[in-house]
């Protein structure tokens, strides 16, 4: 007899549970969002503001594809969940009835409890709404100012450049990201950011946000500074979304708590993607992954045993990309922001292209590389870390190997590497 099995959340981690699910069984499917009506890109978002996509072409899968699938959509919003009933309240009063439940809820914007966060024209940005909303807030500015120096707010600089608005970037750190990159990394960005005409504030720290007419006027820095603007991004980090969790019993910390199998402390009840955290050791360094690649590897892995084939998940070697306003990043397995002891740092450097090679003293086998500016294959660069290759075999074959840059790009910085 099939199950029904119930998602909540149609970002990538609940699509590609429900994708594979479908794959290994018949049971019946249903995906609850009140977000939109169907599965999008949500890395896409900036893109539809600076009119570069349309809605319609952030959709991987033509609408017809649910139906022909026989995934069932709800468009509605998940209130409250009855384990002991084995049922999910959506707002308007309706309940769906699981045999299996997946909380796939992502994660929400951080507010740190700013005087006037909550004025007209001050906003973070995750979803659909979000960018509806700042569609709204950023008619006819004069300036915006950007709080946070993470992915998200050098992504909205990005959004109202394009449109010509005045942007002030506050970041708090003494260079852009040196909490993630080395030195020489943050420091290029730092001057992308600037040749890219935003007036970046470094070591500067929002102290509140200003509007007695109940909109935006102006924000105060720790710097005893007023800077007037009529909208304000809020971009300081995301956190796991928890509440439909927290209030339905189900056990969470700073996310939602579960182990290896994505199994949380109530019988039935998974989670999984952003909204996850770990308490099981062997998965890797990070409790809570918030990428959209382990994103997409947490719904394959739960479909599985959410399908009876019972699998542990194993992130493997770390990946993540970006791009700052035309520059590209990669980085791949282990590479801190301060090597550790054992770790030797090789750094090439060639105008705005940048190429990391990390390998252990004593070994020589390659831990980690970075990119900036480049663009290195993959499944190359995952291999040699995997298998343990030595310093010497990569430096002398990224050019041959690893190199995905585009037709007639300067094959120089990897010559340099193969000569060290």
């Amino acid at each position: 007899m099939a199950r029904h099995i119930v998602i909540i959340g149609n970002g990538i981690t609940g699509i590609t549970a429900a994708r594979f699910i479908r794959k290994l069984s018949s049971d019946r499917i249903t995906v609850v969002s009140s977000e939109t009506d169907h599965f999008y890109a949500r890395t896409a978002l900036m893109y539809i503001y600076m009119g570069h996509m349309r809605y319609r072409e952030t959709k991987p899968y033509e609408d017809y594809f649910w139906s022909r699938n026989k995934i069932e959509l709800v468009r509605g919003y998940a209130s409250q969940i009855d384990t002991e009933a084995k049922a999910v309240r959506i707002a308007d009063g309706n309940d769906i009835a699981y045999d299996a439940l997946l909380l796939a809820t992502g994660s929400q914007s951080n507010k740190f409890g700013w005087p006037g966060q909550d004025l007209r024209g001050v906003q973070g940005l995750y979803g659909m709404q979000d960018l509806a909303l700042m569609e709204r807030n950023t008619q006819g500015i004069t300036r915006g100012v950007i709080v946070g120096g993470g992915l998200i707010g050098i992504e909205m600089a990005e959004m109202l450049h394009t449109r010509h608005i005045p942007v002030t970037f506050l970041v708090r750190e003494k260079s852009y990201m040196e909490y993630l990159l080395p030195k020489e990394e943050s420091a290029q960005i730092n001057q992308e950011i600037l040749d890219h005409g935003i007036d970046l504030r470094l070591e500067t720290e929002l102290k509140s946000i200003l509007g007695p007419e109940g909109s935006v006027e102006a924000v105060e820095t720790n710097q005893d500074e007023r800077i007037r603007c009529e909208f304000v991004g809020l971009t300081a980090g995301v956190h796991p979304n928890i509440d439909l969790a927290k209030t339905s019993g189900i056990q969470t910390n700073k996310g939602i708590v579960v182990n290896e199998f994505f199994e949380t402390n109530v019988p039935n009840v998974y989670a999984a993607g952003d909204c996850a955290e770990f308490n099981a050791d062997g998965i890797g360094g990070r409790r809570i992954e918030q990428l959209w690649y382990t994103g997409r590897a947490h719904g394959k892995t739960v479909a599985h045993t959410l399908c009876g084939q019972r699998t542990p998940y194993r992130r493997g070697i770390f990946f993540n990309s970006a791009k700052f306003f035309t520059m590209e990043y990669q980085t791949y397995g282990d590479v801190l922001p301060q090597p550790e002891a054992h770790v030797q740092s090789q750094v090439f450097q060639r105008g705005r292209k940048l190429l990391r090679v990390n390998s252990d003293r004593e070994s020589g086998r390659v831990l980690g590389l970075n990119a900036l500016g480049l663009r290195l294959r993959q499944d190359q660069c995952e291999a040699w870390i995997r298998s343990g290759a030595s310093v010497q075999e990569v430096l002398k074959s990224l050019g041959k190997k690893a190199r995905f840059d585009a037709e007639f790009y300067s094959n120089a910085i990897y010559r340099e590497a193969a000569q060290a």
